[in-house]
């Protein structure tokens, strides 16, 4: 018998999952591809003390920026912040901790996560303040730090379209960290644009299986936000 991974709203999708304390992966590079609806259903759940990985914090009120606003984030897992004044305020004063990553270093780590690989050694970061208290040793005559990998309580996804199993397809940049995060959690949660039956999406076409998706929801009409517009000059 086939299993109901869809849920009726982002809240019910996440209903049973979310604790005080708990790791979670949001998916997302800057405002593209972010699972706005779960940010929103975890703000309203109002539990505390999170430990958030995602490549950025999103701005004020919008995206994460949501959850630093109600402080229920304890600690970023980051690449990049600078978009957010709400983060850098509470960063400044003590109230939120931050894990700064070369943005290359964060992907893999989340991919090593997911393939089950506990640490891994890269040279980037080697003699800067990344490397501190960190192992390191030398390969082929470099100098490397060892870097853990990365798996999280709940994954927070967006996808573009997704049949009923679960399988899903991303759509341009949108895809940047959302496949990856997908397969480095004990449960991963998708809000989607489009449903289709199974069976439907081409194989080759599928960038996520569903035996990584437990929960989906689906989107009405979503919100997409750009984080910095720039449009091309007319001229007069």
């Amino acid at each position: 018998m086939p299993i109901n991974k869809l849920y009726p709203s982002a809240s019910e999708a996440l209903a049973g999952l979310l604790r005080d304390g708990m790791t979670i992966m949001s998916g997302g590079f800057g405002l593209c591809g972010i699972p706005s609806s779960l940010i929103t259903a975890i703000r309203d759940s109002g539990v505390k003390d999170l430990t958030i990985v995602s490549n950025n914090a999103g701005i004020d009120e919008v995206g994460l920026g949501l959850l630093l606003q109600t402080r229920q984030v304890k600690k970023m897992i980051s690449s990049y912040v600078g978009e957010n004044a709400t983060f850098a305020r509470q960063y400044l004063e003590g109230s939120l901790e931050i894990e700064f990553n070369p943005q290359g270093t964060l992907a893999e780590r989340i991919r090593a996560g997911g393939a089950g690989i506990p640490a891994f050694y890269t040279r980037t970061g080697v003699g800067t303040l990344i490397a501190e208290g960190k192992e390191t040793r030398e390969f082929d005559g470099h100098a490397h730090v060892m870097e853990r990998g990365l798996f999280a309580d709940l994954a927070i996804i967006h996808a573009w379209m997704a049949d009923e199993e679960g399988n899903l397809v991303y759509r341009k940049t949108a895809r940047n960290f959302n496949p990856m995060m997908a397969t480095a959690a004990k449960m991963t949660v998708a809000e989607i644009e489009h449903l289709v039956p199974a069976g439907s999406i081409d194989p080759d076409h599928i960038i996520t299986p569903g035996i990584f998706v437990k929960r989906m929801v689906k989107l009405v009409d979503p919100d997409k936000h750009i984080e910095q517009r720039t449009v091309r000059k007319h001229a007069v």
